[in-house]
């Protein structure tokens, strides 16, 4: 059964905004059908995205919303275009992830990465 995955993300007037997230979508691609979608400002929407994977012969598709916590976009918005979503393909299970910030994997990749950069004051001599 041929899996799909929608990288959901806000949107931005700023085109330049998305390249992290064509980023992801490119690497992911390699293994599995992706297809980015955003809730405002760019395309393709989460309805778009969705019907381009049903359209690859996806039957199932994870929905994994890229934002760091679950605030009202992803508690409320979101939702509601997931179930759209699943009215408009019925044949075609959709499951909804939590955002991807809440991952620990993810919590500590970005605090390593922040630490990289940072002198640890640990190994330090401390004067009194």
């Amino acid at each position: 059964m041929k899996q799909g995955i929608v990288l959901f993300a806000h949107g931005s007037r700023d085109p330049e905004w998305a390249r992290p997230f064509e980023s992801i979508a490119s690497q992911l691609s390699k293994k599995f059908l992706v297809r980015l979608a955003y809730l405002e400002l760019m395309r393709p929407s989460l309805g778009e995205a969705v019907a381009a994977l049903a359209a690859a012969g996806a039957k199932s598709i994870r929905v994994v919303p890229l934002f760091l916590g679950p605030g009202g976009h992803v508690k409320d918005d979101l939702p509601r275009l997931v179930s759209a979503a699943k009215a408009d393909h019925p044949r075609v299970e959709i499951a909804l992830e939590k955002p991807i910030g809440e991952q620990p994997e993810v919590i500590a990749a970005i605090a390593a990465a922040i630490a990289a950069g940072i002198p640890s004051p640990r190994g330090s001599a401390r004067r009194s």
